[in-house]
């Protein structure tokens, strides 16, 4: 019996931009210079973007945070949180998930299909605002 191709739900370029951007003007307006990456429903970038004046290591850490926000199918910061209960410990073997606010997680309709993450703002609340402010640019795609 043959098998029908999988047919899923992914990131698009155009999407991938309209976040970023969506992410950058919401901490720019709030005075802060970030990094933003979005990544695909593999957990592969697809999109990236160093903000003008950041520091180095924003670029891998707003990766990392998508990473963890698709991944874990939740905010890295509910991440975090999981994270402060020793009972939760073994989650920190798993490679490239972070426990630090500023990723969220794409969703078209209830489905997880990419992860969004900033980093730069001074704190990782901070970055999830701009993060959902990404996501609010293109909500009317995702439903």
């Amino acid at each position: 019996m043959a098998q029908a191709p999988q047919v899923e739900k992914n990131v698009s370029m155009g999407l991938s931009l309209a976040i970023i951007q969506g992410a950058i003007e919401q901490c720019a307006k709030d005075g802060y210079k970030v990094s933003v990456t979005i990544v695909d429903k593999g957990g592969n970038v697809a999109a990236q973007l160093r903000g003008d004046g950041t520091a180095p290591h924003t670029l891998e850490f707003s990766r990392l945070k998508a990473y963890t926000a698709r991944t874990r199918n939740q905010t890295s910061l509910q991440t975090m949180k999981l994270l402060e209960d020793p009972a939760n410990a073994y989650m920190r073997q798993i490679p490239n998930v972070v426990g630090v606010g500023g990723g969220v997680p794409i969703r078209a309709g209830t489905e997880v299909i990419g992860g969004v993450g900033v980093s730069g703002a001074p704190g990782g609340e901070k970055d999830e605002v701009c993060a959902n402010a990404g996501l609010a640019k293109v909500e009317a795609a995702l439903k």
